[in-house]
């Protein structure tokens, strides 16, 4: 039993371990569109005339990590692909996106 609870506590270190670098790489690229809580901005949504799902919401948190990281870097719909980082800055926001979960 503890040998469990020790890979979980230890599987979820390591889970957040890039959240803070993934914090500041989402507000800089991110955060305009998906809000600084990745709630979504209604306006955008508007705009483009999409439904906004939180990034905290079941929907977006059962998605895996290689979902995620395709929707980042490929796009999804009429949002673009995200521009300009690294494959260990993507890994750093879906950590900080999975800090989301509602």
């Amino acid at each position: 039993m503890k040998t469990i609870a020790i890979l979980f506590v230890a599987a979820c270190g390591v889970a957040l371990a890039g959240a803070p670098e993934g914090k500041t790489v989402f507000e800089a690229k991110c955060q305009a569109c998906h809000g600084p809580n990745g709630e979504g901005k209604a306006a955008i949504a508007k705009m483009f005339k999409v439904e906004m799902r939180p990034l905290g919401s079941k929907e977006i948190q059962a998605m895996t990590d290689a979902e995620l990281k395709s929707v980042i870097t490929k796009g999804h719909g009429k949002m673009k692909p995200v521009t300009g980082v690294s494959e260990k800055q993507v890994e750093d926001v879906i950590a900080f996106v999975r800090t989301l979960k509602q």
